[in-house]
């Protein structure tokens, strides 16, 4: 019989992770798998970073957006995936507190914030489309700092700090059956009623994740309506494909969110939401760079002005150093 403990949250050390351990001989697999995934991700979304910052012509307020959006890929998941590849090896399988409510905070604060940039892409697309003539005066780089900043402090502000606020009470035993700490895990392991939690749960799932998206999807509806009256048929398609790569990181990820925030407590899953949240801590964030860049010629010929520019500029030093 399972005892339950109660007691007050700064008492508590430790955690105990369950992540894949119901599953001993595939954490060997998966611990080389999501290395590699990881590596990727920082790889990946390290190069458009410094790609935008060598290449002028990629210095525009898509690629702001992108940029910010790289880095908080990189952020997300290594406050998810380091954690989770030491338990895939280790034998005994915790978590501080701590570490756990700086999880749940982060990936609350960082969703949030990847809704709101994508939605702030999503306007500049829609600006680009359908009022090409006044574009550099709405989408100048004083409005672009201004969206960006307001998507990370709105992300900080309206969740992380209401969900601080309404931290209860926990109930041993404290097993955590999931690959890293984020709400709605928590629910579980509080002692009081957490109705008022729930709800504001989904009030913030409606704010962050419903209301940027159907003003994300209301936007691409107008952008489709604008293409469709354009009379060249390579001028739709050149259209359309600046879009496509968005859309899909929006379906991605808006889909698993909506599934994931937007359900009722009796409809959760543990092994359903542990592939979910592999698909958007840990995958996502990997294929977002290779979804925007590979199709892009934008991106393609940047590569190649670097490459020929560090190749010019080894050859005037080869030549220097001869002299």
């Amino acid at each position: 019989m399972i005892k339950t403990v109660y007691g007050n949250p700064s008492t508590v050390t430790g955690l105990s992770l369950v992540g894949f351990s119901n599953h001993p001989p595939t954490e060997i697999p998966l611990f080389f798998l999501f290395s590699l995934v990881y590596l990727a991700n920082c790889f990946g979304n390290t190069a458009v970073i410094t790609l935008v910052a060598l290449d002028a012509s990629l210095q525009t307020p898509m690629y702001f957006f992108l940029c910010h959006l790289a880095f908080l890929n990189i952020f997300f998941s290594t406050i998810v995936v380091p954690k989770m590849l030491f338990n895939l090896l280790s034998s005994r399988k915790v978590i501080s507190y701590d570490l756990c409510l700086a999880q749940t905070y982060l990936a609350l604060f960082l969703g949030a914030t990847e809704c709101f940039l994508l939605t702030a892409m999503t306007l500049e697309r829609y600006v680009a489309i359908c009022c090409p003539l006044r574009y550099r005066l709405l989408v100048s780089w004083p409005a672009c700092v201004a969206l960006a900043g307001g998507a990370w402090a709105t992300g900080f502000l309206a969740l992380v700090l209401p969900l601080h606020s309404a931290i209860l009470p926990l109930c041993g035993p404290y097993v955590v059956d999931y690959i890293f700490c984020e709400v709605p895990v928590p629910l579980h392991l509080f002692c009081a009623d957490t109705s008022l939690l729930e709800v504001m749960m989904h009030v913030g799932g409606v704010g962050t994740v419903l209301v940027p998206f159907l003003l994300i999807m209301a936007s691409y509806l107008r952008i489709l309506i604008a293409v469709m009256r354009i009379d060249s048929v390579q001028g739709r398609v050149r259209a359309f494909s600046t879009c496509a790569s968005h859309l899909t990181m929006v379906t991605l990820y808006y889909g698993t969110g909506l599934i994931r925030y937007m359900r009722p407590k009796s409809l959760y899953s543990a092994e359903g939401d542990k592939l979910m949240a592999l698909f958007y801590a840990v995958l996502i964030p990997m294929l977002s760079p290779f979804i925007y860049s590979l199709r892009n010629k934008e991106v393609k010929g940047a590569v190649r002005r670097v490459i020929e520019r560090h190749k010019k500029t080894k050859t005037s030093d080869m030549k220097v150093f001869r002299h």
